[in-house]
C-alpha cells in the first residue's frame, strides 16, 4: 500500500499567527494613544493672556494659534536682528582697540627712540663739558668743584683722566678733596657683587 503524505494544516497556523500580530499592532496603537494623551502640557502652545493651554477645536482656535506663532516669530526675528546690530558694534568697538593698540605700539617705539636719542645727547654733553673741566688750568676747575655739590662734582672727576682729576683736587681745599674722596671711593659701594 502507497501511503500519502500527510499535509500539515497551514491554514490554523497562518490564521493564529495573523491574529497575534493583529494584537500587537492594536496594543502598540492604544498605547501611543495613551502616550499622545499624557503629553506633558509644557509641550503644548498657551494662552500669553490666561496662561491655560490652548485647544484647537475651531478654525478661530487654529487662527488665534498661528497668530501666537507668529508673534513669536517675530519677536525671534527682533532679537536675532538686534544680536546682529550688537555683534556688528562689538566688531567695531574690537577693531578700534586694535587701531588703538597699534597706534599706543608705534607711540611707545618712537618714545624710547627718543629717549635714547635724548639719552646719547645727555651723554655727549656730560662728556663735552667733562673735556672742558679737564682741560681748563687746574686751579680755575678746582675752584668751580668746589661750588658743586659733591655727588655732581664726583661723577665729573670719575670720568676725567687721572692725571686731570688729580691736578684738580690738588687745588682743591683739603675738605673739599676728602669729601670728593669719600664720595668717589663710596660710589660703587652698594653695588651687587654677585
Amino acid at each position: 500500500m502507497t501511503r500519502r503524505p500527510h499535509k500539515k494544516p497551514r491554514g490554523a497556523l497562518a490564521l493564529i499567527a495573523g491574529l497575534l500580530v493583529l494584537s500587537a499592532f492594536i496594543r502598540i496603537g492604544l498605547r501611543a494613544g495613551e502616550a499622545i494623551a499624557s503629553q506633558p502640557e509644557s509641550a503644548a502652545i498657551h494662552d500669553p493672556v490666561t496662561s491655560a493651554p490652548l485647544v484647537c477645536d475651531t478654525p478661530e482656535d487654529y487662527n488665534t494659534v498661528i497668530a501666537l506663532m507668529k508673534t513669536r516669530e517675530e519677536r525671534l526675528d527682533q532679537t536675532e536682528r538686534d544680536l546682529e546690530v550688537r555683534l556688528k558694534a562689538l566688531n567695531i568697538a574690537e577693531q578700534q582697540i586694535e587701531d588703538r593698540i597699534a597706534l599706543l605700539e608705534t607711540t611707545e617705539q618712537k618714545l624710547r627712540q627718543t629717549i635714547e636719542l635724548a639719552k646719547g645727547a645727555a651723554e655727549e654733553d656730560v662728556t663735552r663739558l667733562t673735556d672742558v673741566y679737564a682741560r681748563m688750568k687746574p686751579k680755575q676747575a678746582a675752584a668751580l668743584f668746589e661750588e658743586m655739590a659733591p655727588d655732581f662734582a664726583a661723577g665729573f672727576l670719575a670720568r676725567m683722566p687721572a692725571d686731570a682729576a688729580a691736578a684738580i683736587m690738588a687745588g682743591m681745599t683739603p675738605q673739599s678733596a676728602y669729601t670728593l674722596s669719600v664720595v668717589l671711593a663710596g660710589r660703587n659701594a652698594k653695588v651687587p657683587k654677585e
